[in-house]
């Protein structure tokens, strides 16, 4: 049997990284998952940490010196964190956007090429300090790769972004009735299933061919402009959306406002 790497899921509870963790397990590699003390406490979590268990995720703890007792681990603090990585061979980060600047073993991207993109503040500062990350890991020799998922499908899928970009209310499906668009609607984006994400991630693990790589995940079926998007969800309702469109100039201005 091929050997299968042992990896360390950092952030494996959070929206990308459970995805991570349980393809991690399915596709029969050893998987331990660093679980901060607060988050195996929150009743939201404790269910998915129960089904990481049943699967056979390792939550690795770490004993606090000061108190003696065992603790949950935690990447702020230095002695797990180095204790944990020590166990395997691979590290997926999965963190946070909070997060990504303490970040000290191989980087959670799944996102934009950070080195490529042209983008405004807030956003642009965000890929600037993914860069950094970027930086030092290359200066320092640490064996990586970065996996760039661009756009989550079931993240931006099923509301069009709606209810994440600054909208008020709860939003489970796309609009019936009207419908705001981004410049002309015809820029072109990616968009990978999450399920899928987490499967090429496994994948590169071990795949000499990602060692020191970019790997790119651009499904062609998947690359879409916001007017085909709305054109299929149109065609699947059976009904033409009113639409309304956010120039450049008034777009960059909501942004800064």
């Amino acid at each position: 049997m091929a050997h299968k790497s042992k990896i360390l899921i950092i952030g494996g509870t959070g929206y990308i990284g459970k995805y991570i963790v349980e393809e991690s397990a399915k596709a029969g590699h050893p998987t331990f998952a660093l679980v901060r003390e607060n988050t195996a406490s929150n009743p939201e979590k404790s269910k998915l940490i129960e089904s990481f268990k049943s699967s056979g995720v390792t939550l690795l703890n770490y004993i606090d010196l000061e108190s003696r007792n065992f603790a949950q681990g935690d990447i702020y603090h230095h002695e797990s964190l180095v204790k944990a990585i020590k166990q395997v061979d691979a590290v997926i980060s999965a963190v946070g956007a909070q997060q990504i600047a303490d970040q000290r073993f191989l980087p959670s991207e799944f996102g934009s090429a950070v080195d490529r993109a042209k983008a405004v503040d807030p956003f642009k500062h965000h890929l600037g300090v993914k860069a950094s990350i970027r930086r030092s890991i290359e200066a320092e020799g640490i064996p990586y790769t970065y996996l760039l998922s661009n756009g989550f499908a079931g993240y931006f899928l099923p509301n069009f972004g709606i209810a994440r970009t600054g909208g008020t209310g709860s939003f489970t499906a796309p609009p019936r009735d009207k419908v705001e668009i981004i410049g002309d609607g015809n820029t072109k984006v990616i968009f990978s299933k999450e399920e899928d994400i987490a499967t090429y991630t496994i994948k590169a693990v071990d795949d000499p061919r990602t060692l020191n790589k970019v790997l790119h995940i651009r499904p062609p079926a998947n690359i879409l402009s916001f007017n085909e998007i709305v054109s299929l969800w149109e065609k699947k309702i059976g009904k033409t959306l009113e639409k309304t469109y956010l120039l450049e100039d008034q777009l960059l201005k909501k942004i800064q406002g």
